[in-house]
């Protein structure tokens, strides 16, 4: 009962225009025909000169609606007497609020089923028992307590020595995952049957849940450009209807022609189906891993015609490995990783880490450095025992040792070279491999329009060329700066272009690209700032994925806008022939409404989705085949 007052009280123009029809039926039964007729009429001009007042403002902002058909409807069903008619005409137009806010709830449920799941209270452990604190007061280090079927208040590490959690709400798999003491949990995922503690390793507003809850809200607030998709029709559409008003007017004599057809040309089909279809197709991504800030996303995705990719941790797995050293005499193997090793504990590059621990492994010495620095995007130079050390880009180490040569590597593998004293001393080899669904994603693409692909890196050319022709990439620019990137990709004509990365450094080219796709699995923050959509799991198909649910939203758009105009016009081309009474095509109109919205929920698609999936697993096997063929 509380929550039908509240829905009165928020849609109080459809609650007045209901207590007028009532009130109307009364005084009918009492016998006050002719008050009847007075009060409907009166309230829905009022209403027509409400609307009318909103009209003329936006036709001074240059803004052209569809409002008139509206009010040419009210305006001439009272003027011919159709008083019923006028008052279910205001009821569809102040009801069309109220319509629309139920068809976006329905198409909202993922992205508001994400935002209300967003973890409260943390249970923080004191003193041998826990206390409970909020979420936002957590700090790194905490220990905490979550038990069953709890959500993780934030990203940690497991203390207790094992635990089942469900993902499901951050990757979109429903199969739980098995956690063991040490391993990395992030918030938002829901625990198991048992009650586990974890450490905080990042507060609740840097967790991973908290960023994608932020992403969602941003996404939940935007408005879709669907207002420019209804535009499209909305001039042409008015236009038609008055005409063929008019028409009927003047070839039957009969004013009453004009106000029938009229009513059948309320516009609800235009105003409120492609609203609902994109907020749809948002939720249909989130529920898909994918969250797209805005409408207007959608829309660049359908019509996506080129596709650029960074490489590492986007087409491939962006965790390389040492995998072997290639010495130039007179230097050894072990000699070139003992320093190398040695000169990469002053590097931040990702692969500093492997060669550290490969030497390690092998038992050989580090030394300290007399003097390092870290030449950004290019590598180390660092004094060793009183040699000069170069680790880093062929290029770079070139510079420092003329006679240097490159290295042959094969498919997934990267070079960094070495250079000792002035002399080229070999490279050491380190293998990042192509994600097994790299090459399926790609020909997904194609099929669905997106027929140029680029790869942009910051690697050497030769690892580039040959990551990009295990996948069947034929553009291809290496060692890029961010701002060669950019530069690219402005320089595209095919357009609008898809920019997918995942790291800081592809912040600028992602907000550069008409689409950037942000490969935020691993919290990539600033990426995923400056990114259009963000794929929340750690697989490059969602961009597929992505491409996919805009061209079926924007198809699934037109689609309801169509069929509603459709069934319009053939009840207005009826109308004119005097068939459909003013009343009836009133109530007719309502009916049109009601399929036209009932169309554009199908954007949500959990159908489609399914049909995907299966499509996706069969393409994946058919595409693993033949990458495992081709190494045979």
């Amino acid at each position: 009962m509380l929550r039908v007052a509240g829905l009165a009280r928020r849609f109080w123009p459809v609650t007045l225009t209901i207590a007028v029809g009532i009130s109307g039926i009364l005084l009918a039964v009492a016998g006050a025909g002719d008050v009847v007729k007075w009060l409907f009429s009166a309230y829905s001009l009022a209403v027509a000169a409400w609307q009318g007042i909103g009209m003329v403002r936006a036709l001074l902002r240059r803004e052209f609606g569809l409002d008139i058909l509206a009010v040419t409807a009210i305006v001439s069903t009272v003027v011919v007497g159709e008083y019923i008619a006028a008052l279910l005409v205001v009821l569809m137009l102040t009801g069309g609020e109220a319509l629309e806010a139920y068809a976006n709830q329905r198409a909202k449920r993922e992205l508001d089923a994400l935002l209300s799941r967003a973890p409260q209270l943390a249970h923080l452990a004191v003193d041998g028992g826990y206390r409970d604190l909020p979420v936002s007061e957590v700090r790194v280090g905490d220990v905490l307590l979550v038990r069953p079927s709890e959500i993780l208040p934030v990203d940690g590490i497991l203390l207790s020595a094992e635990t089942s959690l469900d993902e499901s709400s951050i990757t979109g798999e429903s199969i739980p995952v098995e956690k063991r003491a040490g391993d990395a949990v992030l918030s938002g995922v829901v625990n198991g049957q048992a009650a586990v503690e974890i450490r905080a390793t990042e507060t609740a507003a840097a967790s991973q849940y908290q960023q994608i809850v932020a992403l969602v809200a941003h996404a939940a607030e935007s408005k879709a450009p669907v207002v420019r998709l209804a535009d499209r029709y909305a001039v042409p559409f008015t236009i038609f209807s008055l005409i063929l008003g008019a028409v009927a007017w003047w070839v039957s004599g009969d004013p009453v022609r004009f106000a029938e057809v009229l009513v059948l040309a309320t516009p609800c089909p235009l105003l409120i189906a492609a609203p609902v279809a994109f907020i749809g197709g948002m939720s249909r991504a989130a529920r898909n891993g994918v969250i797209v800030k805005s409408g207007g996303v959608l829309e660049q995705l359908s019509a996506a015609k080129t596709v650029v990719f960074d490489k590492t941790g986007t087409l491939t797995h962006g965790t390389p490995a040492f995998s072997g050293v290639r010495a130039e005499a007179p230097f050894t193997a072990d000699e070139v990783l003992s320093l190398v090793a040695s000169v990469e504990q002053y590097s931040s590059h990702v692969l500093a880490a492997s060669m550290i621990a490969a030497a390690r492994d092998r038992g050989l010495p580090l030394y300290e450095a007399e003097d390092a620095r870290e030449a950004a995007t290019n590598g180390v130079i660092a004094r060793v025992h009183g040699r000069e050390v170069v680790v880093g880009k062929f290029a770079f180490v070139a510079e420092h040792a003329p006679d240097a040569r490159r290295t042959e590597i094969d498919a997934g593998e990267l070079a960094v070279y070495v250079a000792i004293g002035g002399q080229y001393a070999g490279a050491l080899l380190a293998s990042d491999r192509v994600r097994a669904n790299a090459k399926s994603t790609l020909q997904r693409l194609e099929t669905l329009g997106v027929r140029n692909s680029m790869m942009l890196t910051g690697d050497a050319s030769e690892t580039a060329h040959h990551v990009a022709s295990e996948l069947g990439i034929t553009r291809v620019r290496a060692e890029c700066l961010p701002a060669d990137k950019v530069t690219e990709v402005a320089g595209i004509t095919e357009r609008p272009v898809i920019m997918v990365g995942d790291g800081v450094n592809d912040a600028p080219v992602l907000a550069a690209a008409d689409v950037g796709i942000a490969m935020g699995a691993k919290g990539a923050t600033a990426a995923s700032e400056s990114a259009d959509a963000v794929i929340l799991v750690d697989d490059i198909s969602r961009v597929a994925r992505a491409v996919r649910i805009g061209r079926d939203t924007v198809r699934i758009a037109l689609q309801s806008i169509w069929l509603g105009i459709a069934i319009s016009v053939v009840l207005m081309v009826i109308a004119a022939f005097g068939m459909i009474p003013a009343t009836a095509g009133a109530l007719l109109q309502e009916l049109v409404d009601l399929a036209t919205i009932l169309a554009a929920l199908r954007a949500v698609g959990g159908r489609l989705d399914r049909r995907q999936s299966a499509a996706d697993a069969e393409q994946f096997d058919d595409s693993t085949r033949v990458i495992a063929g081709s190494r045979t």
